[in-house]
């Protein structure tokens, strides 16, 4: 598990440096570590150190909310054109694009046709992608869902689970305009 860092910041040296003098003479043996991170919050002038946590978790609460929404990354229309080719007029993969970032796209429509909050037997996630794709390896798709994080699996392979996000604008673009092919 991975530790939250707090920035420590004390106005005065001097002052920092008698408390820390006073409060470790008074332990009389070397002090723990909870005692230390208590000693070093007292000294900035905290009660204790889950004050001063709390006071940095609410300012980064703040700062966060202040920030402005990052923007989107620009969208290729030219390559959701080309990785749309790989799929048929009915909206299923026929062939398995050759670059990388067509793939990645590729992925992403499979993705979007799996059943979300549904935990499927490796036999069912075969089934439903073998319908989505026509070149016959359903295994292949499968394995490459795992390794790109979009489909979650167990250590044994027997149950999978689609991994909710949000696809990146590309992936959205593709989806759509595959969800137009089979509309029509």
């Amino acid at each position: 598990m991975s530790r939250p860092v707090f920035p420590y910041v004390a106005e005065d040296v001097s002052a920092l440096a008698r408390t820390l003098g006073r409060e470790i003479g008074a332990a009389g043996e070397k002090p723990s570590h909870v005692v230390l991170l208590n000693i070093l919050a007292r000294a900035a002038g905290f009660r204790n150190f889950q004050h001063l946590r709390a006071q940095y978790t609410a300012r980064a609460h703040l700062d966060a909310a202040e920030r402005p929404a990052p923007e989107p990354a620009p969208v290729d229309l030219t390559r959701v054109a080309r990785t749309a080719r790989h799929f048929d007029a009915a909206g299923r993969l026929a062939r398995w694009p050759s670059k990388a970032s067509q793939r990645a796209l590729a992925l992403w429509a499979l993705w979007s046709r799996l059943p979300r909050g549904t935990t499927l037997a490796e036999k069912e996630v075969n089934g439903l992608l073998a319908m989505e794709h026509g070149f016959g390896d359903p295994l292949l798709l499968r394995r490459f869902l795992v390794d790109a994080g979009l489909l979650w699996r167990t250590r044994d392979g027997r149950q999978y689970r689609r991994v909710e996000q949000a696809p990146p604008g590309e992936a959205l673009a593709l989806i759509r305009h595959l969800g137009r092919r089979t509309a029509h």
